[in-house]
């Protein structure tokens, strides 16, 4: 044990059965929480440190229950003290699903097939006792776009024709989205593992802010990554896999879909911006600002489709065609 190690956790390993275990902290993500491995004679295990008043485990746990109990693959809770923020979880190793296709780009189609009929599957089941992605949420995530890179640029825009604009755009979707689906709102690379490195083998990560909603979100998380480059040609793989799979190939039924992933696309897309510049402010973790360019390029790309007309013609209108063009700017200059 070394003095930057949270205070408690070794009383806690004791509780858990690991006494005396050799623990190792892991890089940790963009929240309060961190993350350690730990290891005992032949065993390992993952210990997740959620402290209170910041983070709270518990949504975790909950979600992490129902998708077991559907048959997916979360990891297993070997103990936890959730009141406490400790929760000792089952390792998935260090397979992300990002690393080992950089390592094996040949890897790529079968893992994403994978990753899609994980979705497919999910859109079977009932859709789970998680609060509903309404228009409220929505709205709320578009405003982080004009709460923090438009200040960032130094740009004074339309706040109020903003939310409008998303108002309009968004409305055709919300009786699609009934009565819903689990979404995990992360479902991407970095929080999908391959164990025993089987891309068809895949656990879950980091879903405690699942909602009820548009079964197009998830895909959207996936297929317009953050963090990572997805082909246009497995993208489009992918979401014919996904529209077959789903019974949604007739033109009409695929054509809606398909408008409904620009939708949220561009709304998931919007919403990271602001969330990577308020992690560069609030936060100062100004490696976020270098995701930029790409989740940018990603939201031209959705603005460009008939269904976000109206906030194509708010960004004609207040996003100066330079910063634009930069897919975002020089953040930091």
């Amino acid at each position: 044990m070394t003095a930057n190690l949270p205070e408690g956790l070794a009383e806690f390993l004791v509780r858990a059965g690991w006494g005396g275990a050799d623990v190792a902290p892991l890089a940790g993500d963009a929240s309060f929480r961190r993350y350690f491995r730990i290891h005992k004679a032949s065993q390992s295990a993952m210990l997740m440190h959620a402290p209170p008043p910041q983070e709270d485990p518990r949504p975790f746990l909950a979600v992490g229950g129902w998708l077991a109990a559907q048959g997916l693959r979360p990891p297993a809770v070997l103990a936890e003290e959730a009141g406490a923020g400790w929760v000792l979880l089952e390792d998935f190793g260090d397979a992300r699903l990002r690393d080992v296709l950089d390592e094996t780009p040949a890897l790529e189609m079968p893992a994403y097939a994978a990753a899609i009929d994980t979705l497919v599957a999910l859109r079977g089941k009932a859709p789970g006792p998680f609060p509903p992605y309404d228009m409220a949420t929505y709205l709320r995530e578009a405003r982080l776009f004009v709460e923090w890179f438009c200040p960032a640029q130094g740009l004074a825009v339309d706040a109020p024709g903003w939310e409008a604009a998303w108002q309009e755009a968004l409305a055709p979707l919300m009786a699609r989205q009934q009565p819903g689906v689990a979404v995990l709102r992360d479902y991407h690379a970095e929080n999908i593992m391959l164990l025993a490195g089987d891309p068809a083998d895949q656990g879950l990560l980091d879903y405690q802010d699942a909602l009820v909603g548009h079964p197009a979100y998830d895909l959207v998380s996936l297929l317009q990554d953050a963090r990572r480059d997805v082909a246009p040609a497995v993208e489009a793989a992918m979401l014919a896999r996904y529209l077959a799979a789903a019974g949604l190939a007739g033109e009409a039924e695929s054509a809606d879909f398909l408008a409904d992933y620009a939708r949220l696309g561009a709304q998931r897309n919007a919403k990271i911006v602001g969330i990577f510049v308020r992690l560069w402010q609030r936060d100062g973790k100004q490696r976020y600002l270098a995701l930029v360019p790409r989740v940018w390029a990603q939201m031209e790309r959705d603005l460009a489709h008939p269904a976000l007309a109206p906030v194509a013609r708010w960004f004609e209108a207040n996003i100066p065609a330079a910063i634009r063009a930069a897919h975002g700017g020089s953040l930091a200059a």
